[in-house]
């Protein structure tokens, strides 16, 4: 059974052994009120506040460096402060067998004009057990209510569930899973995690992003080279944007040459700004799933290989490029660029693709044609038999022959040169070599620097004895 958020604030307020303070920004004091409403709140709180004044909240929290006020790093600031301040004024002989918290969040709901989305970072600071070293979890998340006040309704909800769950729960999975208890997944989204701490010893955050995008939480999550959890905005927000995506299990030289001569194009355009570009290697959770359920292992060794190299990683539910271009709109109205290959630009015009929409493929087109996209295609040819395709001759249905006329009349398509001798090069062929321990006949075809870690770590079923 499923407890009402009010069922929650009185369970942790009955709670003795359960004390600390709240502090909440932007849309008013809504998690701190339901603990409020149900009585007995004096054995919980010892402190709450909203530093909703921009001057009052940098003389507690500091000025962040770029001004902003929802971010992360304003809410560790205050988890920080505040969970400090627990342990400087509260006599610890006198809470021996307490455990303490410090909830913070600082959100930015819709405005009255609704011209700007509500969200926001939340976060809590918490004792499994008295005298452990706290732990943290952090979520960021969008919040997709009409109006502020359902929005604020909705941080209270959040709010109560995740300290309910962080005091009840071990799995981390499953206290994300419990944040959407008495809500919708259509009223919010999170699309960034970060748990720290002793309470999360040897949990990987990038498998808690992965289960984010699995229990459709949200669509995409990032990764940056150092491995961490990124929220997308922070990395995309008014970027020159270049996607490639692919298997990459494991990524080989065909796909470094897609990307490097893509690049190359896609700075060729006056609108771009080479020092702006944001590039991504985006994964689909469809492909993560093409043998069956998601394999958390191979998940992780496709990622630890494209961030070792340097590269930014995400994780999406966009099967359909529409919808991954769509995505990336929200973020910039500067220049994208796209770089696919053959099988991939045949599957965008295949009708049955679009089976879903009520304006069919002309729905999706328009979604792309008003967007400031460019789309890189590189060519292809298996072996000396088949004949070389690109944009000139690949097979479109004579009935969607003139829309992709459209395209390629347009400057929208463009042909990538390409190294002869990478051509023929698949994944699955180089997967396949590395599980049956083939040595010599698949190194050359990975960038330099990649075998020697599959071997050192590995990965994608590598346990060859050497």
């Amino acid at each position: 059974m499923i407890l009402s958020p009010a069922q929650k604030a009185l369970a942790i307020n009955l709670d003795d052994s359960i004390y600390g303070s709240f502090v909440e920004i932007g849309a008013g004091q809504e998690v701190v009120r339901n603990f409020f409403r149900v009585g007995s709140a004096s054995g919980t709180i010892a402190k709450t506040m909203s530093a909703y004044d921009k001057d009052f909240s940098d003389a507690i929290y500091e000025k962040e460096p770029d001004g902003r006020y929802v971010c992360k790093s304003r809410l560790e600031k205050m988890l920080q402060k505040e969970y400090s301040l627990l342990e400087e004024r509260l006599n610890k002989d006198n809470y021996k067998d307490t455990r303490y918290f410090a909830f913070a969040d600082t959100i930015a709901t819709i405005n009255y004009s609704k011209t700007t989305k509500g969200h926001g970072w939340m976060g809590l600071r918490f004792q499994l057990t008295p005298n452990q070293k706290p732990s943290d979890f952090i979520i960021h998340v969008l919040l997709n209510d009409p109006d502020a006040q359902l929005q604020q309704e909705t941080v209270g909800i959040i709010g109560t569930n995740m300290l309910h769950a962080c005091f009840n729960e071990t799995d981390p999975k499953e206290i994300l899973k419990q944040l959407y208890d008495n809500l919708s997944k259509d009223k919010v989204q999170i699309d960034m995690i970060e748990v720290l701490g002793p309470a999360f010893d040897h949990v990987d955050n990038r498998l808690l992003s992965l289960t984010l995008v699995k229990e459709r939480m949200t669509n995409a999550v990032i990764f940056t080279p150092d491995g961490m959890n990124q929220q997308p905005s922070d990395i995309l927000h008014k970027k020159n944007i270049v996607t490639i995506r692919g298997s990459f299990r494991p990524v080989t030289k065909v796909n470094i040459d897609m990307l490097d001569r893509g690049l190359k194009e896609f700075k060729k355009n006056t609108k771009v700004k080479e020092e702006n570009i944001q590039l991504l290697f985006e994964i689909t959770l469809s492909n993560l799933k093409a043998e069956g359920e998601v394999d958390e292992r191979d998940f992780l060794d496709r990622v630890d290989i494209l961030c070792s190299l340097g590269y930014t990683v995400m994780i999406s539910n966009y099967r359909k490029y529409y919808k991954l271009i769509e995505y990336l709109s929200q973020f910039t109205k500067l220049r994208m660029g796209l770089i696919l290959g053959v099988d991939n630009l045949v599957g965008m015009f295949d009708e049955q693709y679009y089976r879903n929409l009520n304006g069919g493929i002309m729905e999706a087109f328009g979604i792309i044609f008003t967007r400031d996209i460019r789309f890189y295609l590189y060519p292809y040819k298996p072996n000396d038999k088949t004949e070389l395709l690109n944009s000139g001759n690949i097979p479109i249905h004579p009935r969607i022959k003139d829309l992709y006329n459209y395209l390629l009349s347009n400057g929208r398509l463009i042909d990538l040169d390409f190294n002869p001798g990478v051509l023929g090069i698949f994944s699955r062929e180089v997967l396949k070599k590395i599980k049956n321990c083939e040595q010599g006949n698949w190194e050359d075809q990975v960038p330099e620097g990649v075998a020697e870690i599959i071997k050192e770590k590995s990965l994608f079923g590598w346990s060859c004895k050497i």
